[in-house]
């Protein structure tokens, strides 16, 4: 009997989960062809001699009780959710340890909560007459709010204050996608920060207080506010090796280092793909009978040689890239001083450097550090692929980034012992350029019935790892179910799957 194949382009969160979907429920065979040489997309885990590197930082958490569970069957969990111990990291390897969120914003040499809290050190930091403005400022947000959100600025006042918005916001968003924010779509805050707002923050703290120490119910908790979550002992690319290990013993397949180039079509179906070998240049045609994409939005209408129109509209199309430099120190400082920080990362909101954001590994999972006397530190820098920066040199890039550290006083330059440094592009699917036309590109893709788009970049959304799992999920469904929409793909939203009568 010959089982028919689903060509899955891209072996991150999304293509992965859709192939151990379809191992699970159908008789299709998933086979991915993956670019890189590892597994996990974004969320691969970077080695660099006894140190481990965690892409941007990722806290598994979410309100899909479908997601929760999943990752949980992969990894043994560390707590049960009631906050029962069940497994030891410290004796085993394969398990989900349980974390405290900490991120704070470095903003004028001093350090704030973030999210903003309403505490001393916080008007301590700004002082009472600068307090009582941002205050002011947001009173003034809830009583008049700006009658529309056409962009993120006006977004970003409505919640926050136009005082708190120029402090905090404003420099540090512009930072990473290296426009103005009245340049933004209203759609990437809906997406990002959803019903955050101060308010919501003080609330939450309220919450804090009275909850248990080791409880992961945070379902009515804005996502922005958790303060728990699971994290893979050697970080997030285990999960997902896991996952690919897994898909291989149930028969799927993964080609390593090979890239989709063209999809050929039949009237409304893709018939087949045509890959690359990146190092050979070898060409190879795979059948297909469904073909399930993560690819940038712009790369995949290239490869099916769409209408002018379409093609027009993906070139416009715009990424944010990202470098990132890892340095070993002996030790971090604060305003000059050693110092132990509890942090997972720390935003980065001056505008004299060009470092966004600072993480910790060591308060992601100690396992990530092959030294515990040493601080392992990710420098993470946003930029577009091919401009000034990203075309320095590795050397280059990492001196700058040690001088702009030294610089704000968190280490000092004798403290280095080892670097590194990555690029990473196409990280984030920005909302301007082409972005308003989006939904041109999806009725275009949608029309074609074995054709299915999920995960971030695939549908250029800037999503985290529970929604490109539930896209995928959805997609699997949809091939189970025969259902020839696929706007339910599109609307897939974890935020809302806890409000549901219905168990996922």
């Amino acid at each position: 009997m010959n089982h028919k194949t689903a060509i899955i382009i891209g072996a991150g969160p999304a293509g992965l989960t859709a192939a151990e979907q379809l191992l699970k429920h159908t008789d299709i065979k998933p086979l991915i062809l993956e670019a890189d040489s590892m597994v996990g997309g974004l969320s691969k885990t970077l080695h660099y001699k006894n140190n481990r590197m965690d892409i941007g930082g990722h806290r598994f958490f979410s309100k899909s009780d479908w997601v929760m569970q999943w990752w949980m069957e992969k990894l043994a969990p560390e707590f049960s959710l009631e906050g029962v111990r069940l497994h030891d990291p410290e004796k085993e390897d394969s398990v989900f340890m349980f974390r405290d969120r900490s991120s704070r914003i470095f903003h004028n040499n001093h350090f704030f909560d973030y999210p903003v809290r309403l505490s001393w050190s916080t008007i301590r930091n700004f002082g009472f007459i600068k307090s009582v403005s941002i205050l002011l400022s947001y009173i003034y947000s809830r009583l008049f709010p700006l009658p529309s959100e056409e962009n993120l600025e006006n977004f970003f006042i409505n919640r926050f204050g136009k005082n708190l918005y120029e402090t905090f916001f404003k420099d540090y968003t512009e930072k990473v996608w290296g426009v103005k924010c009245t340049e933004i779509s209203s759609s990437w805050g809906k997406s990002r920060i959803k019903n955050l707002s101060i308010s919501k923050a003080i609330l939450n703290a309220l919450f804090l207080f009275f909850r248990t120490k080791r409880n992961m119910n945070q379902k009515e908790v804005e996502t922005s506010l958790i303060s728990k979550f699971i994290y893979p002992k050697f970080g997030p690319g285990q999960l997902w090796e896991q996952v690919a290990s897994d898909i291989i013993a149930g028969g799927g397949e993964i080609h390593y280092n090979t890239c989709a180039v063209k999809l050929n079509q039949h009237e409304n179906n893709v018939t087949e793909v045509l890959a690359k070998n990146n190092h050979t240049n070898e060409l190879f045609t795979f059948h297909a009978d469904y073909v399930i994409s993560t690819m940038p939005m712009v790369d995949l209408v290239r490869a099916m040689n769409a209408p002018d129109v379409i093609q027009e509209i993906a070139d416009g199309l715009v990424y944010r890239d990202f470098v990132v430099v890892g340095l070993l120190v002996d030790k971090v400082r604060v305003d000059g001083k050693a110092k132990k920080i509890k942090d997972n990362w720390i935003y980065i909101q001056e505008s004299s450097v060009k470092l966004g954001r600072l993480q910790i590994f060591n308060n992601w999972s100690p396992y990530l550090v092959g030294d515990s006397d040493k601080y392992w530190l990710g420098l993470e820098y946003f930029c577009n692929e091919n401009d000034a920066f990203w075309s320095m040199t590795d050397s280059e890039i990492i001196d700058f980034a040690i001088s702009e550290l030294h610089k704000i006083k968190m280490i000092d330059k004798a403290d280095v012992e080892d670097s590194t440094m990555y690029r990473i592009p196409k990280a984030y699917p920005a909302y301007f350029g082409s972005y308003s036309r989006l939904k041109t590109i999806q009725d275009y893709t949608d029309a074609y019935a074995n054709l299915f788009l999920i995960g971030r970049n695939g549908m250029h959304k800037y999503n985290n790892q529970d929604h490109s799992m539930l896209s995928a999920k959805v997609a699997v469904e949809n091939i189970v179910n025969k259902l020839s929409s696929k706007s339910n793909i599109w609307s897939v939203n974890p935020e809302s799957s806890y409000h549901e009568s219905k168990a996922e």
